[in-house]
């Protein structure tokens, strides 16, 4: 991963005169706040931030929800940061419409936040945006599975097993960008569940770990046994799911598809568990994040979002064994060189 962080640079703009810095450089501070911290994602991202941090001599306080979709946690953490007099925030947000007010708090007493991961709503409501293109990371695993089930795609049977109700950006973009690459008309792309095509059997939320990916999928099992495509929310849910499908007997004849690339997804790819995932990079993300405070606290400066994007955009790669032509890949032993978790 280190590779990866070298030679990386973030583009600074000025910053607005009516803002200033919540602390001076010499007595810099950050919070991270993540959406859980037994996500092997979120446990890699704080690992990066504790890092960089420790390398730039930065005081970081670590804060996660209880649960994905633990709204309420994280806005107490916020309100905790601004107390304390953090230079900044580094957020994964639970709740990407719900947080923006406290978010906003945040900024007004001279915070700079950062969402990592997963965009707020909307997404300039942050400073700046950390984060893997979620929707090219579906739309990969998307056009993967329909280059791999070829004429057969016409006829599938497809299980979408999302995040949370909320339905957070980050969810949103990969269900969608999953659509799109699969072929199948999106009604309006900034939810899920909207969609008309027959070839969709339903939607149902896995709070992003194995115990709600094994439930979804035993309830779309439920309502249609012939299910043969699945698009996971992340590789926690994608392992829950398996094991669904293997209670079915159905192990072997259904495309599982995913995004994250921690170890243990990788391997699942290896073992034919997933068939590809979308690998992000969290450990980059979160060094990122606390260098732009570190410039912050020190210049009053702002990271730029990559040239034609609102966000600044971190790298995806598909990986799997089993590449499809016209879809650009990796295998499951550059997939390794370049997990976490």
């Amino acid at each position: 991963m280190n590779k990866l962080l070298i030679g990386t640079a973030i583009c600074l703009a000025a910053m607005s005169p009516a803002v200033t810095p919540a602390v001076m450089a010499q007595d810099v501070s950050a919070c991270l706040i993540t959406k859980t911290d037994t996500n092997p994602f979120f446990v890699k991202m704080k690992e990066g931030a504790e890092a960089k941090a420790a390398e730039l001599g930065i005081t970081l306080k670590s804060f996660a929800g209880r649960i994905d979709g633990d709204h309420e946690t994280q806005v107490a953490a916020i309100e905790t940061c601004i107390a304390d007099g953090a230079s900044g925030i580094l957020l994964t947000a639970s709740d990407t419409s719900a947080i923006v007010q406290s978010v906003q708090q945040a900024r007004d007493a001279g915070l700079l936040v950062i969402a990592l991961d997963t965009p707020l709503n909307p997404i300039d409501a942050a400073d700046a945006t950390f984060a893997t293109d979620n929707f090219l990371a579906g739309e990969l695993i998307g056009k993967w599975a329909a280059g791999k089930l070829g004429a057969e795609a016409a006829n599938a049977r497809i299980a979408l097993l999302n995040l949370g109700i909320s339905q957070p950006t980050v969810d949103v973009l990969r269900n969608q960008g999953f659509l799109q690459g699969f072929g199948i008309d999106l009604a309006d792309p900034n939810k899920w569940g909207d969609e008309t095509d027959p070839r969709i059997v339903g939607h149902d939320v896995t709070a992003g770990n194995e115990e709600g990916g094994r439930e979804a999928m035993e309830n779309l099992l439920v309502k249609d046994p012939t299910i043969n495509v699945v698009h996971t929310i992340n590789e926690p849910s994608a392992a829950g799911a398996y094991e669904a499908l293997k209670s079915f007997g159905r192990e072997n004849d259904v495309l599982i598809v995913s995004v994250d690339g921690g170890c243990p997804g990788v391997a699942n790819v290896k073992d034919g568990v997933i068939g590809a995932t979308s690998q992000q990079y969290p450990l980059q993300m979160a060094a990122l994040g606390v260098e732009a405070i570190k410039e912050w606290a020190d210049n009053g400066t702002k990271p730029e979002p990559t040239p034609g994007k609102d966000f600044y955009d971190t790298g995806v790669k598909l990986v799997t064994d089993e590449p499809v032509e016209g879809v650009e890949s990796i295998d499951t032993t550059e997939g390794e060189a370049l997990c976490w978790g």
